[in-house]
């Protein structure tokens, strides 16, 4: 638990165009992964340790992760800034600059971290997460020198190290990482056409600036299909979660919604099935079936299901987004 009181700050405005069909209308943030939404394991984690002030910076279909926070985090202290304009991550966290003061947490919304928060608002230095990538290319980087981050790049095309910067950050004053975000909206610097917070970073440590990184293990994306079947695999071994239904064969790990329906099937393992969905006569492995999605008759496997779904009788792998419906 932190001694220091941070808020933190969520960006969940990206479109998540590498999930589509699903986030045509759905934001990334609300596709379940285990038990819940990515942004309710987000939150949790927080809550946990001990953060109770949230900033979210919200955009693509956010009344939707406004609806499902304001439910079931009515006991925090939440607030929600709009992006409505997609330009940059650095842009995303500059509009929270009127809702942040004092020590701060930025935890990014497309991705579920595994790791002691403790580590980030108990240290007396501001601190990255990090974690050595096989191809650095599609993050930004860090240099370090005697313990501490000498420079960073954004997506560099020739990176010189493999320490990828993995969507933790803490800063015990603010006021610094705003200061820098501001210059870099004021001077016009873009990378890739957008403001990013690496550069605002990077200009924090050319100018002196001392920022720890934090090496982390547990970290899992869900930017991609199989990347959030990944996720869910670890989500569903961590919880464990060991439901029955009569009539059907379960294989752990499986999570199956009280409200949900399941007869005649065999479910698992690494499956999650939502509330009010309703599946028969159907095996399913390492899959995700989201709210009140209806298959029927069907054998899948590594599949997306989207809420609101109908499946029936067709055997092959499949994404199916929102509302869709496929029958044979």
């Amino acid at each position: 638990m932190s001694e220091i009181s941070y808020t933190a700050v969520v960006p969940v405005a990206g479109t998540g165009t590498r999930l589509r069909p699903h986030t045509y209308t759905y934001p990334k943030v609300m596709l379940t992964v285990g038990d819940k939404p990515i942004i309710g394991h987000i939150i949790d984690r927080l809550s946990a340790a001990g953060i109770k002030k949230i900033v979210l910076v919200t955009g693509y279909l956010g009344s939707k992760i406004r609806t499902y926070v304001n439910k079931n985090y009515a006991d925090l202290n939440i607030t929600y800034v709009e992006q409505t304009e997609q330009k940059g991550l650095g842009h995303a966290i500059w509009l929270t600059r009127s809702n942040v003061t004092g020590p701060m947490l930025v935890m990014l919304g497309d991705t579920i971290i595994d790791a002691d928060l403790s580590r980030f608002t108990g240290s007396q230095d501001d601190c990255i997460a990090v974690k050595e990538v096989a191809d650095p290319r599609r993050f930004g980087v860090v240099e370090t020198k005697d313990g501490y981050i000498s420079a960073m790049v954004e997506k560099p095309e020739h990176p010189k190290t493999n320490l990828a910067i993995v969507g933790i950050y803490s800063f015990r004053k603010s006021e610094s990482l705003y200061a820098a975000l501001q210059s870099i909206v004021d001077s016009g610097t873009t990378t890739k056409g957008e403001i990013q917070f690496t550069d605002a970073m990077a200009l924090m440590v050319k100018n002196g600036h001392k920022i720890k990184p934090v090496a982390i293990d547990g970290w899992y994306d869900c930017g991609k299909a199989e990347t959030l079947l990944q996720t869910n695999r670890f989500i569903l071994s961590l919880k464990k979660f060991a439901p029955e239904r009569k009539g059907c064969l379960i294989v752990p790990p499986v999570y199956i919604a009280d409200t949900a329906e399941v007869e005649n099937s065999i479910i698992g393992p690494n499956v999650s099935v939502g509330s009010g969905a309703k599946i028969s006569g159907t095996i399913i492995s390492d899959s995700i079936i989201n709210d009140h999605a209806v298959i029927k008759d069907m054998n899948l496997d590594g599949t997306l299901i989207g809420p609101g779904a109908v499946v029936k009788g067709f055997r092959n792998r499949l994404n199916v987004g929102e509302n869709s419906e496929i029958a044979l």
